[in-house]
C-alpha cells in the first residue's frame, strides 16, 4: 500500500480523504489544510490525523494528494516532487500554463509521477465508448450547472468548460489551429457562460458551450464521424452509438433504410452499450497507484492537463 496524504479538506478535499481512507491500495496517512480550526474540526468529526504543517505531512507520505485552491496548486506541487514525492494533482493542473510546463519538467528531474484529476475521463459512459470514437469530425458539448458560489473565483471555463475540453483532446489526435469564443459575467467578477469553437489541423470542429448559471444541470456531449453518431451523457450515465452501414438487397420490415439523392440506401441501427456503475473519482486515484506500483503512465498525465489547460487559457484570451 502506498502511504498517501491529502492537502485541501475543502467540499472535494473531503471525498478523496474518505475515498483514499476506503481504498485497499492506499493507507491514509492525513492530510493538512491551510485552515487551522477547519482542519481540527476535520479531524473530530470524521477522524483523519490533521497535520500542521504541509512540510511535516509531506516527509510522511509517498503520494501527495493536492486538491487546493487551483492558485497554490503550483506551490503545493512544487514542493511535494523537490522531496521525491508522487502528486496527483486536481483540474486544473496550475493558475498558468507556464507553471503547468514547470510541473512537467520537474517530475521528469525528480522521477516521479503525476496525473491531473480530469475525472470525466473515469466516467463510465464515456469508458463504454471511446473504443469506438475514431476521428471524429465534429463534436458539440454542452456542460450546464445551476448556480453554485463554490467556483465562482475561476471563469467558468476553467471551472466547468475544462473537462470536455481534457475529453475531446484525448479524443482528437490532431494539433488545434484555431480557438473563437465569447462569455458573459452574469453573476460573477469572471464569465459565467462561455462558448468556445475549437478548429483543429485535421479538418475537426469542437463547438462548446458552457454555463453556471442554468435552470437545470446538462453534461452532455455528441461526436459525430463517418458513418456513426455517438451520444455521452456524462450526468445521467449514459451513451447511445447510432450506426449506418450499407442496406441489405433485402432489407426487413423493421430495418430503417435512408436513401440519399443519388440512390444510395443506408441501414441505420442503434446500440446502447452498457455502463457498469463506478466510482469515477477512486478509479482515477487507483488507477494513478496502479502506474506508481507497475511504473507505467499514468492515464492522465501531466501533459494531457498542460494542453487543456493551455487550450483553455486561449479561449479565455478571446473573452
Amino acid at each position: 500500500m502506498l502511504n498517501v496524504g491529502v492537502l485541501g479538506a475543502g467540499h472535494l478535499g473531503k471525498i478523496h480523504l474518505r475515498l483514499l481512507n476506503e481504498s485497499s491500495k492506499y493507507n491514509l496517512v492525513g492530510f493538512y489544510d491551510a485552515n487551522p480550526e477547519h482542519g481540527k474540526s476535520v479531524q473530530e468529526e470524521f477522524g483523519y490525523t490533521y497535520f500542521d504543517s504541509i512540510h511535516n505531512l509531506i516527509d510522511a507520505i509517498d503520494v501527495v494528494d493536492i486538491v487546493t485552491p487551483t492558485l497554490s496548486h503550483f506551490d503545493c506541487a512544487k514542493q511535494a516532487i523537490k522531496k521525491g514525492k508522487h502528486i496527483f494533482i486536481e483540474k486544473p493542473i496550475t493558475n498558468t500554463v507556464e507553471e503547468a510546463e514547470n510541473l512537467r519538467a520537474l517530475v521528469a528531474e525528480y522521477k516521479v509521477k503525476g496525473q491531473v484529476g480530469h475525472v470525466e475521463r473515469f466516467n463510465p459512459a464515456f469508458k463504454a465508448v471511446k473504443h469506438q470514437l475514431d476521428q471524429p469530425m465534429f463534436i458539440e458539448c454542452h456542460r450546464l450547472a445551476e448556480f453554485n458560489p463554490r467556483g465562482t473565483d475561476v471563469p467558468v471555463v476553467l471551472d466547468l468548460m475544462i473537462h470536455d475540453i481534457d475529453i475531446i483532446l484525448s479524443v482528437v489526435k490532431s494539433k488545434v489551429k484555431n480557438v473563437s469564443a465569447s462569455g458573459v459575467s452574469v453573476i460573477s467578477d469572471t464569465p459565467d457562460i462561455a462558448n468556445a469553437r475549437i478548429e483543429f489541423v485535421n479538418g475537426c470542429v469542437a463547438n462548446l458551450t458552457a454555463s453556471r448559471i442554468s435552470l437545470k444541470n446538462m453534461r452532455k456531449t455528441r461526436f459525430f464521424q463517418k458513418d456513426a453518431y455517438i451520444s455521452v451523457d456524462f450526468l445521467e450515465k449514459a451513451c447511445e452509438v447510432v450506426k449506418m452501414k450499407n442496406a441489405p438487397e433485402n432489407p426487413g420490415d423493421f430495418d430503417m433504410i435512408l436513401q440519399n439523392a443519388e440512390g444510395i440506401k443506408k441501414q441505420i441501427y442503434f446500440e446502447n452499450p452498457d455502463v457498469p456503475s463506478n466510482n469515477a473519482i477512486l478509479d482515477e486515484l487507483e488507477t494513478f497507484a496502479d502506474a506508481i506500483n507497475n511504473n507505467t503512465t499514468p492515464i492522465v498525465t501531466l501533459h494531457d492537463g498542460t494542453e487543456a489547460l493551455r487550450v483553455a487559457s486561449m479561449i479565455i484570451d478571446q473573452f
